[in-house]
């Protein structure tokens, strides 16, 4: 007896019907086979000891247009006070005129809280102030960069500063002799004005390595630097060219702290490699 079970074909699917089978997305899309998942493609970054097709040494985004001009108008403010005070023109004219004014004794209710307040440009005092945060803040971010990156601006401070110093050998105003003389090669270090580089260094890099602040932490920075610059005037510790020359020192160390952040990256990477075990979240 003939059977009449008949064999159903089955109909062809048209594109409108298939499925994300060999696809992603939503159904009825003709693309190729699945490739490697986003989990996938950074797996690699949990293991730096296998790197994957994005693999790359931690780097830094290069200078701006911007910061370069910066850095070079900056650098030419320098070398401009430098050459006023060398050549003996008005700007050590400008140093005698505020000189002989004395601020100190025009206004000596002053002078007690600028006393107290220019301890914040001192080396020692706002270092350690300084370093202490910054040493809190790397270990709970697991990371050295911070302490890192004061250091290389402090050491950059030191020696650029330090030599314009040893070199110019002016006497401060509390110890000079001639009126109308730059009081140079006289054995003396005033010349740029460390208190305030230091100043400009030191909170300036605060405003650098802040994350949500930092427009708020770089005015406050800018605003501790001129105050401080302008006490010591007040003081008398310091000519006005120095102070000058302090802002820019202290300027072009901190516009030039992104050149340096290959090393940093490249010291942390050393370091955390030797004393810890975890990777480093670049």
């Amino acid at each position: 007896m003939q059977s009449r079970i008949t064999s159903a074909s089955i109909p062809r699917q048209g594109p409108e019907h298939r499925t994300a089978t060999t696809g992603r997305g939503r159904p009825g899309s003709a693309r190729g086979p699945v490739g490697p998942t986003r989990r996938d493609r950074y797996a690699h970054r949990d293991r730096p000891d296998r790197p994957g097709p994005d693999h790359r040494d931690p780097g830094w985004p290069p200078m701006s247009r911007r910061q370069a001009a910066l850095l070079a108008a900056t650098l030419a403010g320098y070398l401009l006070v430098l050459a006023g005070v060398l050549l003996n023109t008005a700007l050590v004219d400008l140093d005698w005129s505020v000189r002989l004014l004395r601020p100190y004794e025009r206004w000596p209710r002053l002078e007690p809280l600028l006393d107290t307040w220019v301890v914040a440009g001192q080396r020692g005092p706002s270092a350690i102030a300084a370093f202490a945060w910054l040493a809190w803040r790397a270990h709970r971010l697991d990371r050295m960069r911070p302490l890192l990156v004061m250091g290389i601006a402090l050491l950059l401070l030191n020696v650029t500063v330090g030599a314009v110093k040893i070199v110019t050998g002016r006497l401060g105003p509390h110890y000079a002799q001639y009126v109308g003389s730059p009081e140079l090669f006289s054995g003396g270090t005033i010349f740029p004005s460390g208190h305030t580089a230091n100043a400009v260094v030191t909170w300036g890099v605060l405003a650098y390595l802040a994350v949500r602040w930092r427009r708020t932490g770089a005015v406050i920075a800018a605003a501790t630097a001129c105050s401080i610059g302008l006490t010591t005037v007040y003081l008398g510790t310091h000519w006005v060219t120095d102070v000058l020359a302090g802002w820019a020192a202290g300027l072009l160390v901190l516009l030039s702290l992104p050149l340096w952040e290959p090393l940093v990256a490249a010291a942390e990477q050393r370091l955390h490699r030797r004393f810890a075990r975890r990777p480093l979240p670049y």
